[in-house]
């Protein structure tokens, strides 16, 4: 505990640091940074008065029955990746008695997400949030007011998008139930979730993709490396400390129950993902075909590597092994799919689903942790993997789409270690005091009587399975 305390520490003085250091450089790349504006689509609103005249001329955005129809097949993939794609990845992990718990977890916190996104957290993510847009957006967008049929998103009906930026918001909570697996309360598990949402995953989609400081500052994250996979890993790292590991562990074996289950929601993981990263360029057009290409041979890649490495440390390669890496190289690929080429997708799913098989074994070993189900260790550290990557491989060297207008390799990598050092603090801290303010009031963990029993029956009065 004291060593990953002491971590924690080390790297919140280097990204405050480094938060420091971004000021400068922001100030020194002003037209850089007013064109890397100027070209996305969020920060239109943000352009300067003297751009007005240009933007005017334009002419409106027209309805493309194309793009749109393509987007409503992705938010469809989106939600096959969390119910039932997340749902059956993580129930074949745990034991047989808490199946059906991390079902409900996954199922009811979708669902529960959903219904905040439309009260508020669309418009808290996507809308103007005046003097603290950078980091906040507004409540002009509450209840989704101001939409109808005819309001254009681009090229998309903005309910098509709104609804495909809410599987994301539903989607990334979710994936913080493998951190406590079998140990929480199901009514404190909720309550954390509508709070994290709000507090967390807001302001961090607000900062990278509503217009905010870090997509000002010209942070790289297609799909959701920082947003999704590092926000959710680092908040599953901390609650796995809070929380406190299971009963019995190091001590009682606890393996997965049903792996069949859990190759069948990796499998579609695979498969929604495509949804997910290719569906976040919100048009049918060559940089989705670049995308998709990226997504298949970064998983494959993956998938090898860990196979790989596992066969050489331990002598024998498991299903197991290849659906995490299948998910390593799909959290990695998530920020840098529109921006590497095939080769750089390649080297980079290998790369880290090799990192985040040590990080999943020997560092979780080292550090003693109880992560459940590896939620930081492949989706924290793959996430950070892939948004460093994303600073190297966009290079033209490596095959990928280049750089703006005044931005190196070095200062791109520079800026990527700020948005991953803003996402591990902001995610880090503001979890950390969410957990111990309910852990206070209400209590996070079960009783130990129940936790031995099951959740199954003590928190849901039913069973998975009838012998």
């Amino acid at each position: 505990m004291k060593k990953l305390l002491s971590t924690l520490s080390l790297m919140s003085i280097l990204c405050f640091g480094l938060l420091s250091l971004s000021i400068s450089f922001a100030t020194e790349n002003v037209d850089s940074l007013a064109t890397l504006s100027m070209t996305d689509p969020f920060m239109l609103a943000e352009a300067s008065p003297d751009a007005a005249p240009a933007v005017a001329e334009e002419p409106p955005p027209v309805l493309s029955e194309g793009n749109t129809a393509w987007m409503i097949i992705a938010t469809v993939l989106v939600i096959m990746m969390s119910i039932p794609g997340i749902a059956l990845f993580y129930g074949g992990l745990v034991r047989s008695k808490n199946m059906l718990s991390v079902l409900m977890q996954v199922f009811v916190t979708f669902s529960l997400i959903s219904i905040i996104w439309v009260v508020y957290g669309y418009s808290l993510a996507f809308s103007d949030g005046g003097a603290y847009n950078d980091y906040i957006g507004g409540f002009s967008k509450t209840f989704l007011k101001g939409i109808g049929s005819d309001t254009l998103s681009g090229t998309i009906p903005e309910f098509v998008f709104s609804t495909f930026q809410l599987t994301f918001a539903a989607l990334t909570p979710a994936l913080i139930v493998g951190a406590f697996a079998e140990r929480i309360k199901f009514t404190s598990l909720l309550v954390f979730m509508v709070l994290w949402v709000t507090f967390v995953y807001l302001p961090v989609a607000h900062m990278v993709w509503g217009g905010g400081v870090l997509a000002t500052l010209g942070a790289k994250d297609f799909a959701g490396g920082t947003v999704v996979h590092i926000n959710a890993g680092i908040a599953a790292l901390v609650g796995a400390i809070v929380i406190g590991k299971r009963i019995g562990y190091g001590k009682e074996a606890m393996p997965p129950h049903n792996l069949v289950m859990t190759m069948i929601g990796a499998s579609l993981l695979w498969v929604g993902w495509f949804g997910f990263n290719v569906g976040s360029e919100l048009a049918a057009d060559g940089t989705a075909g670049l995308v998709l290409i990226n997504t298949q041979i970064a998983t494959a890649a993956a998938v090898l590597a860990w196979v790989f490495i596992e066969w050489l440390t331990r002598g024998k390669p498991s299903m197991l092994g290849g659906a995490s890496g299948a998910i390593a190289g799909l959290v990695a690929i998530t920020p840098a799919c529109a921006f590497v080429g095939p080769m750089g997708a390649i080297v980079l799913g290998f790369i880290a689903s090799i990192i985040c098989f040590y990080a999943v074994t020997w560092l979780k070993n080292a550090l003693g942790y109880d992560d459940s189900l590896d939620v930081f260790g492949i989706h924290g550290v793959g996430g950070i993997v892939g948004a460093i990557g994303t600073g190297i491989f966009m290079s033209p060297d490596f095959g990928g789409v280049g750089f703006s207008e005044g931005v190196t390799m070095s200062s791109q990598v520079h800026i990527q270690f700020i948005a991953v050092g803003v996402t591990i603090l902001w995610s880090g801290i503001v979890s950390y005091v969410l957990y111990k303010l309910i852990d206070m009031t209400i209590g996070l963990r079960v009783k130990s009587d129940a936790e031995r029993e099951g959740l199954d029956t003590t928190s849901h009065g039913e069973t998975a399975y009838h012998n």
